[in-house]
């Protein structure tokens, strides 16, 4: 089939290997101008990192650079998702700079696409099938403050937190950062060295964990763990989770409410005044905060000032300068408010009947497996299951967009499936109080989605090696041989041991054939 992508960010870099390597021809548009989506250079804050650390985000068959450091910064992401693109032979597909402007339907699950190029060439064409990988984070949600036209007019700035590209945009500034998130913080800390002042308006506090808890376990060792995970509770429990949410369950909570207690001496939050409210068991309603290193160093020593419980009540202008007015009457000086204020998951593309087909009375996602709406043909959705392990949960969604386009999963009937959809998102609803950003984001529940796409076609990996990462952080590469497997199974044969993706490191690196009729577990 003739298949397009939009967005060229992980999600889509992922689907276009996957689907080529099934013999798709496959066109990918971007109206960035380098790959990578929220890591593009047109959209990259100053001080951004990953949030995971490399040997965690990263694809199975495509690790991160031996020379990176743990948490490589913007450039380094991008430079890895353009050498994955390259190696891949991605780059001839690729249509950057081009916006999509409209996508319809065209009938027997075909789509026609409309395009602006970069020169304002407009084009059209029509595909066999679509897959939207625009990506979660795509279009920033700016508050429009009372007061704004004239607080521009004063001079001041007004902007989200990736439309401030370089830190030198903040010399000599008073600077506002609105919110408390991970991207907030980075900014936060990269501004503060040559702004005139730096504060930060957070409405709430997040827990923000420690890149070493007790500066000596990685991060990683506990909460990108199957474990880690376990320790949240799923719809459905299996296993040890049965226990952790049955009799074991003051233990579960002292496993988790310790790392807060950790974080709380390792950065002096009582003497800042910046202790959360409640405990680091409810994370999962709001998000999960890696630390942004130097930041409650900044706050200790005075170059950044943390306004906690407090919004921005309106923008305005005094004696001719630019301010702004907190909820509790604070004024401040405001040359530059950027706001760290989150994401619209929008397809502004497509037509206002489709989008009511793909969403519930609440504007959430219906998609099942977050990936396949089930009412509207030919179409499918990739990186909408955001994770803490993006590029391998992202990887496995196209793996099940290649197995559907071949026939080659056993579905539920379209009933059942609705229902299946409701239910993940009731679930969602109450685990997280509505912070799932519309239906897709399944943080912490990551390796249960990662288990459902390869369950539903027999393709998850060893029982032994996932029994591995219970105790061992997440190894992406332990997923290697998944997307051969289907090939294989597809093309009615099995890669030989010692061909790609013959083996798993995780266990062992012992090459071994991979069935194309069984699981691969």
């Amino acid at each position: 089939m003739r298949i397009a992508v939009i967005g060229a960010g992980v999600a889509g870099l992922a689907t276009a290997k996957v689907l080529t390597q099934a013999g798709h021809d496959v066109v990918v548009h971007d109206r960035t101008p380098d790959v990578g989506g929220v890591w593009s250079r047109s959209r990259r804050y100053p001080g951004v990192t990953t949030q995971s650390p490399k040997d965690q985000y990263a694809l199975s068959d495509h690790p991160m650079p031996a020379g990176f450091p743990e948490w490589p910064d913007g450039e380094q992401v991008q430079a890895y998702f353009a050498g994955y693109a390259t190696a891949f032979g991605l780059d001839e597909r690729l249509r950057l700079g081009t916006e999509v402007t409209a996508a319809r339907p065209a009938g027997d699950g075909r789509w026609r696409l409309e395009t602006t190029d970069a020169t304002g060439e407009r084009a059209g064409q029509t595909y066999d099938r679509l897959v939207v990988a625009n990506g979660v984070f795509c279009e920033p949600a700016v508050p429009d403050y009372p007061g704004r036209a004239q607080f521009t007019a004063a001079g001041g700035r007004l902007c989200a937190g990736s439309e401030l590209t370089d830190a030198a945009q903040a010399r000599g500034r008073h600077v506002l950062v609105v919110g408390y998130g991970k991207s907030a913080c980075d900014v936060t800390v990269a501004v503060s060295g040559v702004a005139a002042s730096t504060d930060v308006i957070a409405r709430q506090l997040l827990w923000k964990v420690p890149r070493k808890i007790a500066g000596v376990v990685n991060f990683k060792n506990l909460l990108l763990t199957r474990l880690g995970e376990s320790l949240f509770r799923y719809a459905r429990l299996r296993g040890v989770e049965k226990f952790l949410h049955g009799p074991g369950n003051g233990l579960r909570r002292a496993l988790l409410n310790s790392v807060g207690s950790v974080s709380v001496r390792q950065f002096g939050l009582k003497s800042l005044g910046l202790v959360p409210r409640g405990r680091l068991e409810h994370i999962i309603t709001t998000a999960l905060g890696l630390a942004t290193e130097g930041f409650f160093e900044g706050v200790a020593d005075g170059s950044i000032t943390v306004r906690r419980d407090r919004t921005i009540a309106r923008l305005s202008a005094r004696d001719g300068r630019p301010c702004a007015e907190l909820d509790d009457g604070t004024v401040l000086p405001a040359d530059l408010v950027v706001c760290a204020t989150g994401f619209r998951q929008g397809v502004p593309f497509l037509d206002e009947d489709v989008q009511r087909q793909l969403t519930d009375a609440d504007g959430n996602f219906t998609l099942y497996r977050q990936v396949l709406p089930v009412d509207v043909p030919g179409l499918y959705f990739n990186g909408y299951n955001s994770s803490l392990l993006s590029p391998l949960s992202a990887e496995m969604a196209a793996v099940w967009i290649a197995a559907h386009l071949a026939g080659a999963i056993a579905l539920p009937p379209p009933g059942a499936m609705r229902q299946a959809v409701a239910a993940h998102l009731a679930f969602m609803d109450d685990a997280t109080r509505r912070h799932h950003g519309r239906g897709t984001k399944v943080i912490p529940f990551s390796m249960h989605n990662i288990d459902e796409l390869l369950d539903d076609l027999g393709l998850n990996i060893p029982a032994r090696v996932r029994a591995l990462h219970w105790l061992k952080p997440i190894d992406p590469a332990a997923y290697r041989g998944v997307t051969p497997a289907l090939l294989a199974r597809l093309a009615g044969t099995a890669p030989a041991a010692g061909a790609p993706g013959g083996s798993h490191p995780a266990d062992g690196g012992t090459a071994r054939p991979i069935a194309t009729a069984d699981p691969v577990g």
